[in-house]
């Protein structure tokens, strides 16, 4: 019956004090790129400028990039991939 009463009570204690669990649990940190426009571009619904630079295809690259989408994935392809 004792450690029935223990059981209980530590139980009890453990539900009261995980009430405002993840209330604490935040890492607010400055922005250090706000207003930038680079990263977030001129408005909200503007596209940033980093957007801008193009890359040339290199298709020898695609058997590796395939590799490790297998490997991450599973197997399985996007249709961003396919573009």
């Amino acid at each position: 019956m004792k450690v029935y009463k223990a059981f209980a009570f530590v139980a009890g204690m453990a539900l009261l004090s995980s009430c405002d669990y993840q209330k604490y649990n935040k890492k607010v940190s400055k922005d250090l790129n706000a207003g930038n426009e680079y990263v977030y571009g001129v408005s909200p619904d503007s596209l940033p400028r980093q957007m801008a630079n193009k890359y040339d295809a290199q298709p020898e690259l695609d058997s590796r990039v395939n590799a490790i989408r297998e490997k991450l994935y599973g197997g399985a392809t996007s249709a961003v991939a396919k573009q």
